[in-house]
């Protein structure tokens, strides 16, 4: 087998896992529920969200927040700062890619 498999949960609850970390990329799977958030951070490399399900409320820096329904990629550039939040209803779903790998970030 060539191809290698990677899965990721299908649920409704809070979660943020790590699918794939290797020296290439990181991809990471987040679900938050309504009035739910990942703690403030800065961006360790270029990062990409995918929006699949919900809308993501994000602050960047010291910009207001932003929204983007699912359907939307975003492009976040290194050392921001972000802040992520669901302030909806809706499941909040997306798919982080950071490339390169953080660990790689610079080389």
């Amino acid at each position: 087998m060539i191809e290698t498999k990677f899965e990721f949960s299908m649920i409704n609850e809070k979660l943020v896992e790590r699918i794939i970390d290797d020296e290439n990329v990181n991809i990471n799977h987040m679900i938050l529920t309504k009035d739910t958030c990942i703690p403030e951070h800065f961006s360790n490399s270029n990062v990409y969200m995918i929006i699949v399900r919900g809308t993501m409320s994000i602050g960047l820096s010291e910009q207001d927040f932003h929204r983007y329904e699912k359907g939307s990629m975003l492009n976040i550039p290194y050392n921001v700062k972000m802040n992520v939040c669901n302030h909806d209803d809706e499941v909040l779903e997306f798919f982080v890619i950071k490339s390169p790998a953080p660990k790689n970030y610079g080389k």
